[in-house]
């Protein structure tokens, strides 16, 4: 079984320890971190189907996420370290009401590792703290809003009013990511930029924070 079979079958498992070690031993055969976080992503992509089916139900796809969360703490670090030179802030939150943040913690790496300084503001996210985050940040010109519940994408609008109201909004660019999320929502809501998956979120920030530079 090859190390990467190995790991996504750790993260389905649960086994979190397995996992890290798997992913040293993996790092130390000479993969490459980016390859390492791509073949992480597609194992939780087959956990998330299995659930979505029924083949597996709540329990088990919260232990493959916290499995998963243990291979980003080591794998973190050495993706990161490919990056070069900071290129700007970016400000990321999932939004307020949802408690998701496996998606929220693969697109704050994934643009850290194209240079951005990244400010996690984590999970439950409320608007007001997205407004206080810009002001104490006011060179930031990129902020990113993850939902993962339809019941809160309305939410994501009203975060963006609520940065209208402050007179922050034309300060900065707001790219919108999660599950439920399409283009179309983003544009009926009036956001920036769409991201369906980290890898597209980190090219994503990079162009919409050259539009504000």
């Amino acid at each position: 079984m090859s190390k990467m079979l190995e790991i996504g079958a750790a993260i389905e498992a649960g086994k979190g320890k397995n996992v890290q070690d798997l992913i040293q031993a993996a790092i130390g055969e000479g993969m490459k971190p980016m390859d390492v976080l791509q073949g992480m992503i597609d194992a939780m992509g087959a956990v998330g189907e299995k659930f979505r089916t029924g083949e597996i139900y709540v329990p088990e796809m919260l232990i493959a996420a916290r499995a998963m969360k243990k291979g980003l703490e080591v794998l973190r670090p050495l993706v990161v370290g490919e990056s070069g030179a900071t290129v700007g802030k970016f400000i990321v939150g999932t939004v307020a009401g949802d408690l998701h943040d496996i998606g929220k913690n693969l697109v704050a790496m994934m643009v850290e590792s194209q240079g951005f300084d990244v400010i996690d503001l984590g999970v439950d996210v409320k608007a007001e703290k997205f407004v206080e985050a810009i002001k104490a940040n006011p060179d930031c010109r990129v902020i990113g809003i993850s939902v993962l519940l339809t019941t809160t994408m309305p939410a994501v609008k009203d975060t963006l009013s609520a940065l209208a109201a402050a007179g922050v909004r034309n300060q900065v660019k707001v790219m919108v990511g999660g599950a439920p999320v399409t283009q179309a929502f983003v544009d009926n809501i009036g956001a920036d930029g769409f991201a369906a998956d980290a890898a597209t979120a980190a090219g994503k920030a990079k162009e919409l924070n050259k539009r504000l530079n």
